[in-house]
């Protein structure tokens, strides 16, 4: 069963709160769950079936970023996705401390592997075993028509334009159009919330600097990472996930054929047995 609370960390001198949606029995060992930054996007919406099916394994945590949901979307936030995610990342930190865990693996959706990426290179001791699902990040990627949307979508922010979005989240539309109206029907409730709104604005301002890791600053990163992609994956490509697995030096890349950007939504069971495997020490 999943639970949800707030719980509330310091970070940037400020005091920030999380909704937090957990399942399984705390521990000193956690699997932190990192969601991307699709407008009204929460940790629920991109991890509800996995955090479930994986809570009687493990200590399952799948907060809403902030400036996500209904954890905290500051008054004033950094502008760009550079230094939102900076933030992001020092307040998931904080969060893994007040939980009290001493080991989390990090399992990072599109932006969340950007997330992942910054705490390993914070906090490596405090970090196990690293999953990066079509993670952003990557040097010298074009921008798809899709992640341009989901940059402009406030631009004409309806239902009718996010179910638009999330179609191209997808390869085949037509056996996942219930699971994107239900997405769609629960994001909405989020994106017509102006703090929802300052906060994607401020994350894709087109002044604000963005952050790309270094072949170098990767290298640095002696954990074992696990690149997953959709091979035809719309938003980010898979060229992506190919860089970091090139210059990760513990890194394995899988690619899922007829998946786009939703991997652990459209083939929930193959991601199952590759985070298991993953964090079980198979793979």
């Amino acid at each position: 069963m999943i639970t949800s609370t707030d719980v509330s960390v310091k970070a940037r001198g400020g005091e920030l709160t999380f909704r937090l949606h957990e399942t399984g029995e705390r521990g000193p060992e956690a699997v932190l769950f990192l969601h991307g930054s699709g407008p009204g996007a929460t940790g629920l919406s991109n991890w509800e079936r996995i955090i479930t099916d994986l809570g009687h394994r493990y200590w399952c945590l799948a907060p809403d970023q902030i400036g996500f949901g209904d954890s905290t979307h500051p008054l004033d936030p950094p502008r760009g996705m550079g230094p939102f995610n900076d933030l992001r990342a020092e307040a998931l930190l904080a969060l893994l401390d007040a939980l009290g865990v001493e080991k989390a693996h990090l399992i990072g959706n599109s932006m969340g592997g950007q997330l992942a990426l910054l705490m390993t290179l914070a906090r490596p001791d405090l970090v196990g075993k690293v999953l990066l699902m079509g993670s952003g990040g990557a040097p010298d990627m074009p921008v798809s028509p899709g992640l341009k949307h989901l940059r402009e979508f406030y631009a004409s922010p309806s239902a009718e334009n996010l179910r638009g979005l999330l179609n191209e989240f997808v390869y085949d539309l037509e056996p996942m159009r219930g699971t994107v109206d239900r997405v769609v029907a629960e994001r909405m409730e989020y994106v017509n919330r102006e703090d929802v709104r300052r906060s994607h604005k401020a994350s894709f301002d087109p002044d604000g600097p963005r952050r790309f890791f270094t072949p170098e600053e990767l290298a640095a990163i002696p954990h074992e990472v696990l690149c997953v992609h959709g091979r035809d994956d719309r938003i980010i490509p898979v060229a992506a996930s190919r860089y970091f697995a090139d210059h990760l030096p513990n890194a394995n890349l899988y690619v899922i054929g007829q998946c786009g950007h939703w991997t652990q939504i459209e083939h929930p069971e193959t991601f199952e047995k590759l985070l298991v495997g993953l964090i079980d020490g198979r793979i």
